[in-house]
């Protein structure tokens, strides 16, 4: 056994006898002197042998990532390295072993590696060597340790749901897994466990929790995996104020106990219809300003003839101040800008600068003095500003500017990292409508309850009834999202209706489900909050993967275990599944 980590050690250790365990980091052979610096997963200690040392030479051969142990005394360094918790002292060693020796390793291990992320994840466990990457790990352990204390002091139970389940395709797809006893019929991988959290609330169990592992077949991203975790609570007997409080209260303790910092309560809210109104996106960052402004009426009579058509077909015509920013952006960046907003589906983009007192702009020409002092005001232009316009239909205008805002905010540094802006979004739509499949689909899901003010709007107009549904937001990312469940049969029915889901799909999907609400049901909602995306906010990185030990590639890929990988042809036989034949030329 080791004596100490490798962080322990301080001035105040000098002449104790130690034994140490790690990796080499590195050895430097100065000719009649060797220095080790011994990593484990705590930090680095430096290992000395003296010229008089007859163990010198033998460890002037060791290379890095050996793993060795190490004995000897305490003593003060003669050089100080300050970036170094053990900086003050060093062992002189009497005794060391090599426990295993490293062949060259394919990356750098350490936090300036030079290795592309192909190569790390292919060698993902020497990539976890990484002072960095142990950072994060430890911050996702003591993360999931202070969720588990805070809720298990405030009376919740810690379940287990099923991995195997039943597939109910409602939004993103599933993975599924062929049954080898029952020929021809699948399970699903679980894209969360809403449905049994739910049946838990019925089976009498007030309050709920998990650390849930998820899946979802979805197009991959910087901030989305596969596979992933979510900090699943629910709760009997209780309304949304109290779910609400609860999650900043669980929020407010991890933040303190991982980074040292008190979290202002209670967070902001925000309508979710004035969310998209002001930042063009249901999870808006509210570190910098960039407000999406309405300007159409200024230009109701205009001679410019792109706003004149895009108010005649009802489109709008808005736009945000990039304050200062004037300078910042060349024309080359500004055609890079339009470039952005054209790929999101805009016509293009209006730029101005306010210079020497007066609006530049390639449309300057075609407005009327009256239009431009107007403008001025609204978005509240001042010498230096830049604003942008953008006229379109109005769900491409809002995706535009609340991506360009973004974009802006990225370039020029203007988000605080170290300020967390969490936010709810709240009064959400139970229903929005796809045009291609001509039909409603919940923004939920189709358990959420509609407020009681609204329950009429469910046969009249089901685009104006609004859910007891509420999504937490921070540094632009969507954290969490949940509501209040519907809890009696009648609302599920009308529900199911709007969303054109037949009796006899109800209950091919959801007959369990309606089954038990059928017993008596509590009153009942919860919340589900994405671990690794709280993880990438308080652990500083924009890459999720960061966060996860052993992550797929964006395409899906484990490069380390490569899967997903063929089966054989037993097992194909054994799952009674059948390979595509491959199409000639």
């Amino acid at each position: 056994m080791y004596t100490h980590h490798n962080n322990e050690l301080t001035i105040a250790d000098v002449g104790k006898t130690v034994k140490l365990k790690g990796f080499v980091q590195r050895a430097r052979n100065l000719g009649n002197l060797v220095f080790v610096d011994l990593r484990d997963q705590e930090g680095i200690t430096q290992l000395a042998f003296d010229a008089d040392n007859e163990l010198r030479m033998e460890a002037g051969r060791l290379k890095a990532e050996y793993v060795i142990e190490a004995e000897g005394k305490v003593r003060e360094r003669s050089s100080k390295n300050k970036d170094l918790p053990t900086g003050d002292i060093e062992v002189d060693v009497t005794s060391f072993s090599v426990l295993s020796e490293a062949a060259q390793p394919p990356l750098l291990v350490r936090d300036d590696t030079d290795a592309l992320e192909e190569v790390r994840l292919r060698h993902r466990y020497l990539d976890l060597r990484r002072p960095r990457l142990k950072k994060l790990m430890k911050l996702r352990h003591l993360t999931v340790k202070t969720t588990r204390d805070f809720l298990n002091e405030e009376g919740f139970m810690e379940f287990e749901t099923p991995i195997l389940t039943k597939s109910t395709p409602e939004g993103a797809r599933d993975y599924i897994v062929p049954s080898r006893l029952d020929k021809h019929h699948f399970y699903a991988l679980p894209q969360s466990p809403q449905l049994f959290k739910q049946l838990l609330m019925i089976g009498g169990f007030e309050r709920y929790y998990q650390i849930a592992r998820c899946f979802r077949d979805e197009d991959l991203r910087s901030d989305r995996q596969p596979e992933f975790t979510q900090i699943d609570i629910e709760m009997a007997f209780i309304d949304q104020e109290t779910i609400i409080d609860l999650t900043e209260r669980l929020m407010a303790r991890i933040v303190k106990e991982t980074k040292g910092v008190e979290v202002k309560r209670p967070f902001p809210r925000m309508t979710y219809e004035e969310a998209l109104r002001d930042y063009g996106t249901d999870k808006p960052d509210t570190r910098f300003g960039m407000k999406i402004v309405d300007t159409g009426d200024l230009f109701a009579q205009s001679g410019f003839k792109v706003f004149k058509s895009v108010l005649q077909k009802q489109g709008v015509i808005r736009g945000v101040n990039a304050e200062g920013l004037a300078s910042a952006y060349s024309r080359k960046d500004l055609d890079r800008l339009t470039k952005e907003a054209e790929k999101l589906g805009a016509g293009g983009l209006v730029h101005m600068k306010m210079e020497a007192g007066e609006i530049k702009s390639p449309i300057a020409k075609f407005l009327s003095e009256e239009e431009k002092d107007g403008l001025v005001k609204r978005m509240r232009m001042n010498e230096g500003d830049l604003v942008l316009l953008v006229a379109d239909e109005e769900k491409t205008v809002r995706k535009v500017l609340g991506r360009l805002r973004i974009v802006i905010a990225k370039e020029q540094d203007l988000a605080d990292s170290d300020e967390l802006d969490f936010n709810w979004v709240v009064e959400w739509p139970m229903f929005e409508y796809d045009k291609e499949a001509g039909r409603y689909r919940s923004l939920h899901h189709p358990f959420t309850r509609v407020q009681d003010a609204d329950r009429e709007k469910l046969a009249s107009d089901p685009l104006a009834a609004k859910a007891y549904g509420y999504d937490l937001v921070v540094q632009g990312y969507e954290l969490g999202g949940g509501s209040l469940r519907i809890h009696d049969m009648q609302m599920q029915s009308e529900v199911f209706k709007v969303l054109a889901i037949d009796e006899e799909t109800q209950r091919e999907r959801f007959g369990f489900l309606l089954d038990a609400l059928s017993y008596g049901t509590p009153p009942h909602g919860g919340i589900a909050l994405g671990l690794e995306r709280l993880l990438m906010v308080l652990g500083k990185t924009d890459n999720i993967r960061d966060v996860i030990a052993f992550p797929k590639t964006q395409s899906g890929h484990c490069l380390l275990t490569g899967a997903p990988s063929e089966i054989d042809s037993e097992q194909w036989r054994e799952l009674a599944l059948k390979k595509e034949k491959k199409r000639e030329g």
